[in-house]
């Protein structure tokens, strides 16, 4: 499917700034917050995200070969996945939908899904960063085929139902700004980075992004 490169450079440096604010939400929770307001394996999980969706959509911003992020997501899949059963053994199987580790489970699991279309089997020659139709690496003989298309369509439901569900939460009070009589100064750029708006603004950029990819190479 033909998509205009500026859609694709659009969703690439959406997602570069995805990259860039969640490696700064790792470094100032460490300094800034005492209640471990991020988790630094979802934070860590965006960063990478961030970068390899932004080398799918932009030639020019790949850092990887297609091969090495199917293994850095395999990894990741597997690892959110142990999360969520723990967490669901702890807390109840409530913790599927309305948990942490759902979305970012989702997400990795759809990743690991695309790249391994876009590499290929063994031997086709696939897997490298050589730019194809759409500016996207690793398909220089077109988009890929995906064998599993049934599987391609579950995740973009999956992905969608978690971004409404995501929009659908409201935001604490203070997640906003702050209150009317407050000192203005004391909301700083660190508290912005770390609050519930930006946190919900990377997973639900990220859904969607994962979601338009899926969508644009069935």
């Amino acid at each position: 499917m033909s998509t205009p490169a500026w859609i694709l450079e659009i969703f690439g440096g959406v997602m570069l700034l995805v990259a860039e604010v969640s490696a700064a939400r790792l470094v100032l929770a460490r300094a800034w917050t005492r209640r471990g307001g991020t988790d630094a394996d979802i934070a860590v999980s965006r960063v990478l995200m961030g970068i390899a969706m932004a080398g799918l959509l932009v030639p020019g911003l790949s850092s990887l070969p297609n091969a090495g992020w199917e293994a850095v997501f395999a990894v990741m899949t597997a690892w959110f996945a142990w999360c969520l059963w723990r967490e669901s053994r702890r807390r109840g199987a409530a913790v599927v939908v309305g948990g942490d580790y759902a979305p970012p489970l989702v997400q990795s699991g759809a990743l690991l899904y695309l790249f391994a279309a876009v590499t290929g089997p063994p031997g086709t020659g696939a897997g490298t960063s050589t730019p194809g139709p759409g500016g996207m690496p690793g398909m220089a003989g077109g988009a890929p085929a995906f064998h599993v298309t049934t599987l391609a369509l579950v995740f973009v439901l999956l992905l969608i139902a978690f971004t409404v569900h995501d929009l659908d939460q409201p935001l604490p009070a203070d997640a906003a700004g702050p209150a009317c009589g407050a000192d203005p100064a004391a909301f700083t750029a660190e508290r912005l980075l770390l609050s519930p708006a930006v946190v919900k603004g990377c997973q639900v950029a990220t859904g969607v992004t994962i979601a338009f990819l899926l969508i644009i190479m069935i």
